[in-house]
């Protein structure tokens, strides 16, 4: 089972390098991992997806909780709002951009670059939704890809 945890920490070098050490020491496999700045530029927002039972995961909130750097740690349920985004360059032959556009469209997704023989198209969403868009964008020829990691946030109002 797939469990996202958000993880608040100090923004200081080296902070991700032991997060990661932590995970590798313990022997958990991060599914994936995104790090960004949050509204406050001292802090960094983690958002980790990690496979494994209850007890596993409370393992590796009570590892993250130890780390001086650990400003809040959150197991997120599944009420929280996840996205993830991925660019994805597809060949694109003069016969087949209508059909391309089209799938673009159905996604909500959006070509931001066209070249002689290629698309870069972003698609944001859930998992399964971005998971469905690369499958159909297989059948054009896949020349590149580049998908981030979940990126969650809790449902309602923040106190």
């Amino acid at each position: 089972m797939k469990h996202t945890i958000a993880v608040l920490v100090e923004n200081k070098p080296g902070v991700l390098a032991r997060v990661a050490s932590l995970f590798r020491r313990r022997g958990f496999n991060i599914e994936s991992l995104t790090v960004g700045t949050t509204e406050k530029e001292d802090l960094s927002r983690m958002t980790i997806v990690v496979e494994g039972d209850d007890k596993v995961v409370e393992q590796v909130i009570k590892q993250l909780n130890k780390l001086i750097e650990t400003i809040k740690v959150s197991e997120l349920s599944e009420s929280s709002v996840e996205r993830e985004l991925c660019l994805i360059r597809v060949h694109a032959p003069p016969e087949k951009r209508g059909e391309i556009v089209e799938l673009t469209n159905i996604f909500r997704a959006r070509i931001v670059d066209v070249s002689r023989d290629s698309f870069i198209i972003e698609v944001t969403g859930d998992e399964d939704k971005v998971s469905a868009f690369i499958d159909l964008m297989k059948q054009y020829g896949i020349k590149e890809l580049a998908r981030t990691g979940k990126v969650a946030m809790v449902r309602g109002n923040k106190k």
